[in-house]
This record gives C-alpha cells, sequence and structure tokens, in this order.
C-alpha cells in the first residue's frame, strides 16, 4: 500500500511540474528584408539571440517564421534585434550604420526607398533642415541631437 501512495505521489507531482512550467508560445510571419544566404543566417541568429525557439527566413518572399514562447520573449524584440543587425522589418527600420556594415551581397533595397518616403537625417555636427517633428519619427535621429528646432 505504501509503494501504491508513494507511486501516486511522484505521479502527481510529475504531472503538477509540467503543467506549471507549462509556456504559452506563439508562431507568426515576420516580413524582413535582404537578399541571399548571409542575411538568411544572420536574420535566423538575431532572432533566436533576442528568444525565439524557432527562425526560419525565405530568402524570395522576404518572409521569417519565428515560434516564440510568449512570456520571454515579443515580436517586437525579436524585430529589434534583427534592424539591429541590419536588416528592416515590417515594424522596425535598421540604423543607416548598421545596414552600411553590411556586406556587399547583403545590400538589399531598403523599405523606405521601396515606399518612396525616404527622409535623411543630417550627418553628426551638422544643423538639420528637417522639421522638428519629422525628425523625431526617424530612427538615426533618437538622441534629437540634430533636429532643429
Amino acid at each position: 500500500m505504501k509503494t501504491l501512495s508513494l507511486f501516486a505521489a511522484i505521479l502527481f507531482s510529475i504531472f503538477s511540474i509540467n503543467t506549471s512550467t507549462a509556456q504559452s508560445a506563439n508562431t507568426e510571419t515576420i516580413k524582413v528584408w535582404g537578399n541571399c544566404g548571409m542575411c538568411k543566417t544572420t536574420i535566423e541568429k538575431s532572432a533566436k539571440k533576442a528568444g525565439a525557439k524557432t527562425a526560419e527566413w525565405n530568402e524570395d518572399s522576404k518572409e521569417l517564421k519565428v515560434s516564440y514562447t510568449v512570456n520571454k520573449t515579443s515580436s517586437a524584440k525579436i524585430q529589434e534585434a534583427i534592424a539591429k543587425s541590419g536588416y528592416d522589418t515590417q515594424d522596425f527600420t535598421a540604423v543607416q550604420t548598421a545596414y552600411d556594415n553590411l556586406h556587399g551581397c547583403c545590400k538589399y533595397d531598403r523599405k523606405a526607398a521601396a515606399a518612396g518616403d525616404v527622409k535623411k537625417c543630417c550627418t553628426p555636427g551638422e544643423k538639420c533642415s528637417m522639421d522638428a517633428a519629422d525628425c523625431k519619427k526617424m530612427e538615426c535621429c533618437k538622441d534629437k541631437t540634430c533636429c532643429k528646432s
């Protein structure tokens, strides 16, 4: 009888541990600009480093299929990490310096260029001629030091 009780307690413990550690998983498709196999490697590594369980980028469709645990990361964190590595995503635009550091074959048509609304930031130390409201929306002006007041 003691053996049966002990066995039941162990089973109950195992079941309790498994259900309490179960975490909500999410799978989604994210648009990521890029060109080649080197892009694929960098994009997938960046996504995994940001907490994605799986990441598979398709060179032709420019879509990244990711799955991740909601408690550990988010789509925004994954996209931000990818943008920091130099690649534009559907919600984040890579800073120009990160894009400039990409290998020559990885230079893709930027999403802003494709949309026809490219705005240039001023170079460091130069006074910006853009309206402050427009400048604040741009990634390269986050420090607001070049925005016209």
